[in-house]
């Protein structure tokens, strides 16, 4: 009897993203230190996209620091960006790797004040398994081993899918 998961192919999530409650256990951890931990997550599934995944700011570990920086997605709206300092190497501070939507468009409603993470360069966790980042560093997808590979864009090549 196999016990293998069932592949997720990007290619057939939906446009726009679907936004839903996932039951997986999502962790990101920056060397030693736990940041976050959560079962009480959304994920986004986009077409060509692996999952992006957003997690309580009541799961946080640790104390994000705001930035100005901001960005727009046509789906969910204007995106606030916060840095996060390594307390395991004083000084090092990662900037704009984190972000979420204070006031997101009808839809997305649910991930109000969620954060989400680029998979880099803290080391992110699906059910245990150690995710990959998204091609590209444009995209915060998390790639995990149940994701077709070649459904992904955000590669060389992939702009215009």
């Amino acid at each position: 009897m196999s016990t293998a998961k069932p592949k997720l192919n990007p290619r057939n999530f939906p446009r726009p993203p679907l936004c839903e409650k996932t039951a997986r256990h999502l962790q990101v951890k920056w060397g030693n230190q736990v940041i976050a931990d959560t079962k009480d997550a959304y994920w986004v599934l986009e077409t060509y996209h692996p999952p992006t995944y957003y997690i309580p700011q009541t799961d946080l570990k640790v104390a994000l620091l705001p930035s100005s920086h901001s960005s727009f997605c046509e789906w969910k709206g204007r995106a606030t960006y916060y840095n996060l300092a390594n307390t395991e190497s004083p000084g090092e501070i990662v900037k704009n790797r984190i972000w979420s939507y204070g006031n997101p468009t009808q839809g997305f409603t649910p991930i109000k004040d969620y954060v989400c993470f680029y998979a880099g360069p803290w080391d992110c966790f699906v059910d245990g398994e150690k995710v990959i980042p998204q091609p590209g560093d444009f995209y915060g997808g998390w790639m995990t081993s149940d994701i077709e590979r070649e459904a992904v864009k955000g590669g060389p090549g992939t702009y215009g899918w």
